[in-house]
């Protein structure tokens, strides 16, 4: 489907849904630009206008560039032997009450992401390969998808492969901002209000990517998917998920004021 559901980044600055089609439009003025040393990719603007249903994925968002960012040393300068002793660190900041997971559970999913990332392309065709065996009518939404109606036609396809990767960069944009709520916040509401101007596109289509996601993480991980990574990577999908349906009915609810 164009209209699968989260978006994705890519490297001309151009918005495209998640699971939706490209969106034609460029970044609005005043989106948030990376940063030096450890960049996030542009918040997609929802303010672009989607094309029809069934676009081709031509070009994505913008590149995900997540920098190193090493710390600043102290100048490297030998310690004067009067200096003041060193005092305890500063307690860690109190939780983020929006936050479901906690700080250990976002060490660990960020961790086991990494096995992901390595493979993002093979994980993102298994997770739509599952999908369209569960939702075989979401075919119809995506216009070079509608006869791929076996699985070995699914696996070899290109344009699904294309499709998955967009998918899986923005699942990996969204994962890897768990440490920056704001941002997670903000660049997934976004995303959503672009699939609310997806003509035929709903925000139930959004839960339909939780049990294909679970599934392909976990062929791809195998024996490290354990019991405790498999709830933190329920969590997270959740959350996601509950963040892109959210944007969806804030455009949703604008739109019906207007």
């Amino acid at each position: 489907m164009d209209s699968c559901g989260i978006c994705a980044m890519a490297t001309n600055s151009r918005n495209r849904p998640f699971l939706g089609q490209d969106t034609g439009g460029s970044i609005a003025p005043g989106s948030p630009q990376p940063q030096k040393g450890r960049g996030r990719a542009p918040v997609p603007s929802s303010s672009s206008s989607p094309g029809p249903m069934g676009c081709t994925l031509s070009k994505s968002l913008s590149s995900l560039v997540r920098g190193s960012g090493g710390r600043k040393g102290s100048g490297g300068g030998a310690a004067s032997a009067d200096a003041e002793p060193v005092g305890d660190p500063p307690p860690p900041p109190p939780p983020d009450p929006r936050h479901p997971l906690t700080a250990r559970q976002i060490f660990s999913i960020t961790k086991s992401w990494k096995a992901i990332a390595r493979a993002m392309e093979p994980t993102g065709i298994e997770m739509f390969v599952r999908l369209f065996q569960e939702k075989e009518d979401l075919l119809d939404l995506f216009e070079k998808f509608q006869a791929l109606r076996t699985k070995e036609s699914q696996r070899e396809s290109m344009e699904l492969a294309q499709h998955a990767s967009v998918v899986m960069t923005t699942l990996d944009e969204g994962i890897n901002a768990l440490d920056n709520l704001d941002y997670f916040m903000d660049y997934l509401h976004n995303t959503g209000r672009l699939h609310y101007k997806i003509k035929g596109f709903k925000k139930e289509y959004f839960w339909h990517i939780e049990g294909p996601f679970l599934s392909a993480v976990s062929e791809t991980l195998g024996d490290r998917y354990t019991e405790n990574i498999e709830n933190i990577y329920k969590i997270t999908i959740r959350f996601i998920l509950e963040t892109l349906v959210e944007g969806f009915e804030l455009a949703e609810k604008e739109a019906t004021a207007a």
